[in-house]
């Protein structure tokens, strides 16, 4: 497998059917080959279901869709023991997939976000003592709508440390919005992406990202970044390690994507805010606001 080739494929397979969405397209690549999870913040009708989509169908991969309501229960996302004619079996719900696109996931209560959060941290769910392990290329895409919404339940700060990217990609520019007019991307437009890999060849790349070389100076930098977060005065909660792991982890990644074989300091930059923003609190309870990519950006370049 030709790394840089397929990764090229995979990008402009999704630019044909998200159009003007560069940046989204890009941290979805790193977060499904760095092996994380993507949790996206915009109004609905923004193509984000069409992107998860288009992602699985050219991986080859089984694409699983739910929709948070209030009513949602555990056992709609992960599953349950069900009778049948010889006794109680296991029936996986959604969860069991490739991709899981996870729309409003804010609308679902917390103990729903909860069930969920044992298939992110650990790519399986205990249903009646038993534990049964998710597809090896397990990866989340997650929408959830501004918080001021009502009807909604914001998501714990140890769900949201699971999430290796928080974005906000905002509405299209109005020359992109006049090319959706024209091409109309929808569901229709599916069949016309072909796979370029399988679910094995995902594992393989991120194989790959992982033994990307991250310098000495870089490991320094990300440590006196995540120290400092810890102990600036507007934040209460500071990075922890997993999200030193993370900025470490998307740098690689995204070396993988320049087709480097080491991570260079833009590299560690490039994709930082909506790598840690999502991890910090301010001590006045400010949390997904501007007021905290700012403060990661000030870190940023103080450090």
């Amino acid at each position: 497998m030709n790394a840089r080739e397929t990764i090229e494929n995979l990008r402009s397979g999704l630019a044909s059917i998200h159009l003007g969405g560069d940046v989204l397209i890009e941290r979805t690549l790193i977060c499904a080959i760095a092996g994380g999870h993507l949790l996206i913040e915009d109004r609905p009708g923004t193509g984000k279901t069409l992107l998860a989509r288009g992602l699985t169908r050219l991986l080859g991969g089984k694409f699983s869709r739910i929709q948070g309501t209030p009513d949602l229960l555990p056992a709609d996302l992960i599953g349950a023991a069900v009778p049948g004619a010889n006794g109680l079996h296991f029936e996986p719900g959604p969860v069991f997939a490739d991709c899981l696109l996870f729309d409003e996931i804010n609308r679902a209560t917390p103990r729903t976000q909860s069930a969920l959060l044992e298939a992110m941290a650990e790519s399986a769910v205990t249903v009646d003592g038993n534990r049964h392990a998710l597809p090896e290329m397990f990866f989340v895409v997650a929408t959830q709508n501004p918080q001021e919404e009502e009807g909604t339940f914001p998501l714990p700060e140890s769900q949201l440390d699971r999430f290796l990217m928080l974005v906000t990609p905002g509405y299209p520019s109005a020359e992109d919005e006049q090319r959706i007019l024209r091409e109309r991307p929808n569901d229709r437009t599916l069949p016309t992406l072909t796979e370029v890999m399988s679910p094995k060849d995902m594992l393989a790349l991120r194989q790959q990202a992982d033994g990307i070389h991250l310098a000495e100076d870089a490991e320094r930098w990300i440590v006196a970044f995540a120290q400092t977060t810890r102990l600036h005065d507007q934040l209460r909660l500071g990075l922890s390690p997993r999200g030193s792991l993370a900025i470490a982890m998307v740098a690689r990644t995204q070396a993988l994507l320049a087709g480097r074989d080491h991570v260079r300091p833009e590299d560690v930059r490039q994709h930082l805010i909506p790598t840690v923003a999502h991890r910090l609190r301010t001590r006045s309870g400010t949390e997904i606001e501007p007021i905290v990519d700012s403060i990661a950006d000030d870190i940023a370049w103080s450090v």
